[in-house]
């Protein structure tokens, strides 16, 4: 699998990070309207009907999709279902610090993953680089005070972190090393809907045990609405197109570089959102990260 970037593939993987940055910012913001797997149903049951009209096709009895539906329901599972509702239950549970604290974690989680399961052996500058990468990420996160990072408090939003980075890294590998139908390949609109198809299902069951020990109470509003509206659209549909695009072209452990970005994205968010202006540390971690994926992605 090749290593080298382009730069459009190093847009696509800047897409993602930056949709899934406002996907956390907006997850916390309607936390108290909506259940973390309430909003992840609807989310994607909404996107699912956006898309439905330009992959219908897929969806067909005589479709390459059914044969190979062991692989979507799994690539639904964990990168539609456990993902999201782990990420929302977290934002709920702990602070938004620790939250992206642990999901730095997610360029270690792909090299361990990619040599105990994969028989992809992490290279030195893939280890320098996620060095420097995660560096980038708590200095950003520490606001440049190591003592914020010391008195950091693990709870049990950080463990549901853990696992969605765990989902993430599984998910990110099987996209490069089990191929495509044809039919679907080349399709980007059916190979999303393969996976919404059955990652519906998991939501479904997700929310439905939610609904069972009482956590289903939603309180619309049209600050509920937008939320909703933009979450379907930016971080499920576009950014998971670009995602998926970035890393079958540049594969796995150095696509997952690029999701150190999401939390300096959601920093400088809700810095806008606040009216602060940034810091030299942002600038600093910026560097660092960028560095993390260039040296990642040598050959």
């Amino acid at each position: 699998m090749s290593q080298k970037l382009s730069r459009s593939t190093m847009v696509l993987l800047t897409i993602a990070p930056l949709m899934w940055a406002g996907n956390a910012v907006t997850g916390k913001l309607v936390h108290d309207l909506i259940s973390p797997a309430a909003l992840n149903f609807v989310r994607w049951a909404l996107a699912f009907l956006l898309l439905l009209p330009f992959a219908w096709r897929a969806l067909r009895p005589s479709s390459p999709l059914w044969p190979h539906w062991r692989r979507y329901s799994l690539l639904g599972l964990l990168g539609v279902g456990c993902y999201n509702v782990l990420q929302y239950l977290a934002l709920g549970t702990s602070t938004p610090l620790n939250v992206t604290l642990v999901g730095a974690s997610t360029p270690v989680c792909m090299l361990i993953i990619g040599a105990l399961f994969f028989g992809v052996p992490a290279r030195r500058e893939q280890i320098v680089g996620a060095v420097l990468s995660i560096i980038g990420v708590v200095l950003v996160l520490c606001r440049g005070s190591l003592t914020q990072l010391f008195s950091l408090h693990l709870v049990i939003g950080d463990l549901y972190m853990v696992f969605a980075v765990i989902s993430w890294s599984l998910y990110s590998w099987l996209l490069v090393r089990t191929r495509e139908p044809e039919g679907i390949r080349s399709d980007w609109s059916a190979f999303l809907i393969a996976q919404m198809i059955f990652g519906l299902g998991w939501s479904s069951a997700f929310a439905g045990v939610e609904w069972a020990i009482g956590a289903h109470e939603i309180l619309w509003s049209w600050k509920l609405a937008g939320a909703i509206a933009f979450i379907c659209i930016g971080p499920a549909i576009i950014a998971y197109r670009c995602w998926s695009l970035g890393v079958q072209q540049a594969g796995p452990v150095v696509a997952g570089f690029f999701i150190n970005l999401t939390p300096l994205f959601a920093a400088v968010l809700s810095l806008a959102l606040l009216g602060e202006a940034p810091h030299l540390y942002h600038a600093a971690a910026f560097v660092l990260i960028v560095a993390g994926i260039v040296i990642s992605s040598r050959r």
